[in-house]
């Protein structure tokens, strides 16, 4: 019996770790992307195309 509960203990614990993972994750997705960076993906962008010209 004592193995089974400890079984249920780690299911609770890897469930509420990844709650806070997605929690943490979601999070993330959702911070605005600095104005700096979205410079310099436009000017990768610029590149590229004159690249392909």
């Amino acid at each position: 019996m004592k193995g089974e509960a400890g079984l249920e203990e780690a299911r609770l614990r890897q469930q509420a770790i990844g709650v806070k993972l997605r929690h943490m994750f979601d999070e993330v997705v959702n911070e605005p992307v600095p104005d700096e960076f979205l410079d310099i993906l436009k000017r990768a962008d610029a590149k590229a195309a004159d690249g392909a010209a």
